[in-house]
This record gives structure tokens, C-alpha cells and sequence, in this order.
């Protein structure tokens, strides 16, 4: 890799990583290009991590995540431990999410955690020796799905400034959107079609925190958007997120894209899908040579192999024995303790967070952990 890439990872060293915008445009560059340089050169990458151990910590049944996280850490040359039922953790004992991260971080190089408690991770890495990465915290964030998005646009676009992006689906409770939409907002010309029933419509709080910093439209059809599209980013209706069961019966056939839908789509454009998918996207369209969410899990895997190699702060041919500690997590200095109204908070879900509101540029206050503002 070049220097100047090379230079520009080694600023992640140590680092957390909560969601997207916690790197610069710059910073994820750089991660894409050591993404690219593994790709291409995996004999480099093979036994990096050598000594090294990931834990996953999974609250929340994963697939793909888990396992592409743990065989990242495999193809690198490290090791893994954790558990992917909470049944299996000290967890089902009253043990507070702090007092597990700190007691983990003693065993392993870095951690990756799926909570269903929204800012759980963040809640983890504060108590955390070692780096630590939220791999989706409730209906929160999901930045390495991001990462995953974003790399897989990378490759086969070249960038993104420019483009325009349709998100299909559960935009409300669908927590890869909201990652994506504020990390694809620092962009260029960059602008979305939002296409979702009223009741599964993007968040106004999250519109509202973006405000000029993005270009969108919405409709309700998707035929009226797909000739405009560059990448269309389907998701599917997420029932562990619906407390109305009746509701989510009602919306979940919303949309469904399928061949006669595609025809209406311009030749290059691109069709992505965290998984995974229920009946949102016809088995016939996995025919078409645009779909491109099966690419998009392996890149996953590869984008998080670059994450796994950054934040440890390793180097291709060098064996590093000491732990990589994890740097401070930038606070708002401003911050004070305030009641967060969102029951899905970790502050309302684990006794030992306390809750802390940071100020909005609006004169708001927004929770440190969860986002949620706080009127």
C-alpha cells in the first residue's frame, strides 16, 4: 500500500468504533484501501494476528456478523472466543455490561458486541481495556454494515460522490439505513430517495440532526424511483422490532422488488441488502447481474478483516505481543447527567450507566449512548 494510506490507518490505532462517523471520510478511505489491499494480496494478511484473540459478544442472534467477524479474525491468523446466546454468559446472573467488558478485555485484543440495548457497545467500551466495535446495538447503529455497504459501493462504483440512493423498506426501524445515511451525508452530490409506507417512514429526529447536510426525496413507490437510482438498498420489515404484532402483519409485503421492477432500473444500477431477506426481493432478481448482496457479505467479511488490522495497529510481516489499548472515547465536554426517555436505553436497562445528555447545535440535548433527543 502507499505510504500516505498507510499513514492514514495507522490513525485508528486503539480506537473504538460506535458508528460510522466516528471516522473521517479519509480514515474510512484508507480502511477500504487496506480492505483492497487484502483482497488482492491475502498472503500478506495471513497470520497478522498471530497471538491475537477477538471476542464476539452476541446478546442478539446474528449470522452473518457473528461468523463474518469470527472468520476474519481465522483468515488473519488470530483466535476467538465468546458466545453468541446471553443464556451462556454471566449475563443471565445480573452481571452488568461493564463489569463483562472489563473482565473480557482482560482475556482478548479486541472485542465485537451485538446488544439489543440501544448504546449497550458504547456502554462496553467505556469499561474496556481493549478496542472495541459495535457490531448493532438494537434499532441504534450497525456500523460494519456500513462499512460492509460502503466498501462493496466502493469497489464496484469507485466512490460516491454523485450518487443517487434509494432505501427501500423499514426505514424507521431499520437500523442499517440510519448508519448509512449519515455516513453516505459527508459526501458530494450525494442524494436519497427514501421509499417506505407512512407508519416505516425515516426517523424526523434523524432528517432533522442532518438537516442541509443531505439532499432527499420521498415516495411511497418504487416504480416512480427506480429509474433514477444508482444503488437501491432494499431491507426487509423487521419483526423483533414491531411491539404491534397486527402492524408488522399489515406493512410487511410493503415492497417487494422483483424482474419487472429491475426492468424499470437503469444497467449499472446496484441492488444491496444487509440480509437477511424474507420475501422483499423476488429469488429470480439474485438471477440479475446488479444484485449484489451476496458480494456485499464477503466484502463484510474483508472490510472487517481491514477493521480487525487497523484498530490493533498491526503491520504485515511484524509480530506484536503487547495488548493495543484502547484510546479515551471523545466525551462532549458540555455533557450532564439527564434522564433518557427511550426505554430501549442502556441507561434504563443496565444499573450501573449512568444517563448523560450531550447539547445539539439546536439547543436540544441528545443521550450520549442511544441518540435519542432529549425535548
Amino acid at each position: 500500500m502507499e505510504k500516505t494510506v498507510m499513514e492514514t490507518v495507522a490513525t485508528l490505532k486503539g480506537r473504538c468504533l460506535m458508528e460510522p462517523v466516528d471516522f473521517t471520510t479519509e480514515e474510512l478511505e484508507g480502511l477500504f484501501r487496506l480492505g483492497d489491499d487484502i483482497i488482492d494480496h491475502p498472503e500478506r494478511y495471513a497470520s497478522i494476528c498471530d497471538h491475537k484473540i477477538l471476542a464476539t459478544l452476541f446478546y442478539e442472534p446474528s449470522t452473518r456478523t457473528r461468523l463474518s467477524f469470527e472468520t476474519a479474525m481465522l483468515r488473519l491468523g488470530g483466535k476467538v472466543i465468546g458466545f453468541a446466546d446471553p443464556k451462556a454468559s454471566s449475563v443471565s446472573k445480573g452481571e452488568t455490561i461493564g463489569d463483562t467488558a472489563r473482565i473480557i478485555s482482560g482475556y482478548a485484543d479486541i472485542i465485537a458486541m451485538r446488544h439489543f440495548v440501544e448504546g449497550a457497545p458504547k456502554a462496553a467500551a467505556m469499561a474496556s481495556t481493549v478496542p472495541v466495535i459495535n457490531a448493532g446495538d438494537g434499532g441504534h447503529q450497525h456500523p460494519t454494515q456500513t462499512l460492509a455497504d460502503l466498501m462493496t459501493i466502493h469497489r464496484i462504483k469507485g466512490g460516491y460522490d454523485g450518487l443517487t440512493v434509494g432505501m427501500c423498506g423499514d426505514l424507521k426501524y431499520g437500523r442499517t439505513v440510519h448508519s448509512l445515511l449519515k455516513a453516505m451525508s459527508r459526501y458530494e452530490n450525494v442524494k436519497f430517495v427514501f421509499i417506505a409506507p407512512d407508519e416505516l417512514k425515516m426517523p424526523e429526529d434523524l432528517l432533522n440532526e442532518l438537516g442541509d447536510s443531505i439532499r432527499w426525496t420521498e415516495t411511497k413507490s418504487m416504480e416512480e424511483a427506480m429509474p433514477q437510482l444508482d444503488v437501491l438498498y432494499m431491507t426487509r420489515v423487521q419483526q423483533e422490532r414491531f411491539e404491534d404484532k397486527e402492524q408488522y402483519e399489515r406493512l410487511k409485503d410493503s415492497y417487494i422488488l422483483d424482474k419487472a421492477k429491475m426492468a424499470l432500473a437503469k444497467e449499472d444500477m446496484m441492488v444491496l441488502h444487509p440480509l437477511p431477506r424474507v420475501n422483499e426481493i423476488a429469488f429470480d432478481v439474485d438471477e440479475d447481474s446488479r444484485a449484489l448482496y451476496f458480494d456485499q457479505a464477503i466484502y463484510g467479511m474483508y472490510v472487517r478483516m481491514a477493521l480487525i488490522v487497523a484498530l490493533l495497529g498491526l503491520t504485515p510481516g511484524e509480530t506484536v505481543w503487547e495488548k493495543t489499548k484502547r484510546l479515551p472515547l471523545p466525551v462532549h465536554p458540555a455533557s450532564k447527567p439527564a434522564a433518557c426517555p427511550n426505554s430501549k436505553c442502556v441507561t434504563n436497562n443496565d444499573r450501573a450507566v449512568k444517563a448523560t445528555a450531550r447539547p445539539l447545535e439546536d439547543g436540544t440535548w441528545a443521550c450520549e449512548y442511544c441518540d435519542t433527543v432529549i425535548k
